[in-house]
């Protein structure tokens, strides 16, 4: 592709007028567990906004149920976990299943966007520390106390949590790319509010783990969190193809430091959208401007897009990303 490519995490959705009134007819729960329905949300800002990818719509917690974890998707909260996983004992009782079983319907509407996207599809899993903040916590969480006290208290058992964790992302996100997923990112969203130290030690080697497995999948692959400015070069030695940066550092610095090896995805404020269209416009450009056009940069947002965005602002930034600026504008 000759230009900058774009998509948004969260783009199917919240701004999109046929996806609210979807909405009042069906839950978030009701659209993932039909693939008909899971892929025409998928779709839809491709068709809307002529994104550059046709993002799966799903919930990083739909794998966790078929572990033994269940969960309620709470509209404005979150997951919400009514037996959270705090004991040794908790985390051995937790399942390993076969891709198969882990969620079939998802897979389902893979195949079926894969068939009839324009664009490439892009798969995903919930990354190890962010999976094992929510099984925790039973909620989402801004200072992850009780995850943090676990992981200090029982390092075994935390351990044992992300291996399984692991193990069953890596099979997900196969499923998912032999199902037609072009591409795959695991967020580890939350991975931020960790040390560079137990980052290191405690979460590094379990992202490796899938990054390693699905290697053989011949895909591109994309590591997302946010807050990592003081992660960057740890992270860079995942085994991701590329690194997603968010708005915390330019994107030029950020690009420096996880090395020009790498793709970087990234890096407008989400809350951009939600101002002016004329100030959407000079943060697309002045994004682009960091990336100098140097081969490999993904424009996004540095997380996803938040409600209150507005249609208008949506199609703007994609108008702008295939617009284009000069370097040195």
């Amino acid at each position: 592709m000759e230009r900058t490519p774009v998509w948004l995490m969260r783009q199917a959705g919240r701004s999109l007028p046929e996806y609210r009134a979807l909405r009042e007819r069906w839950t978030l729960e009701d659209i993932v567990s039909q693939p008909e329905l899971c892929a025409e949300v998928s779709l839809q800002p491709v068709l809307r906004l002529g994104v550059d990818a046709a993002v799966m719509f799903a919930d990083i917690m739909l794998p966790l149920r078929a572990m033994g974890i269940d969960f309620e998707l709470v509209e404005s909260v979150g997951p919400v976990i009514a037996d959270p996983i705090r004991t040794a004992s908790a985390v051995e009782a937790l399942r390993t299943p076969p891709a198969s079983e882990l969620v079939p319907q998802l897979v389902d509407a893979v195949r079926i966007v894969a068939r009839e996207s324009s664009v490439p599809v892009i798969c995903f899993a919930g990354g190890p520390f962010t999976l094992a903040s929510y099984a925790i916590e039973g909620r989402p969480s801004r200072d992850f106390v009780l995850t943090k006290q676990f992981m200090y208290s029982e390092p075994a058992a935390f351990a044992l949590l992300l291996d399984k964790l692991a193990t069953v992302m890596a099979e997900y996100l196969g499923a998912q790319v032999a199902a037609g997923g072009q591409a795959l990112q695991l967020f580890d969203s939350w991975v931020g509010a960790l040390s560079p130290a137990d980052y290191q030690a405690r979460v590094l080697p379990f992202t490796r783990r899938i990054f390693e497995a699905t290697r053989t999948l011949n895909v591109p692959t994309i590591h997302f969190g946010t807050a990592t400015a003081g992660l960057l070069e740890l992270i860079a030695t995942c085994g991701a193809d590329v690194i997603s940066l968010d708005w915390r550092i330019d994107l030029d610095a950020g690009w420096e430091r996880v090395g020009y090896g790498h793709g970087v995805q990234g890096n407008l404020d989400p809350a951009v959208l939600l101002g002016p269209v004329e100030g959407v416009v000079a943060g697309t450009r002045r994004v682009l401007r960091q990336a100098g056009g140097r081969p490999g940069h993904v424009f996004n947002l540095g997380h996803g897009v938040l409600p209150g965005s507005t249609l208008e602002n949506l199609q703007a930034l994609v108008e702008t990303v295939r617009e284009g600026v000069a370097v040195n504008a």
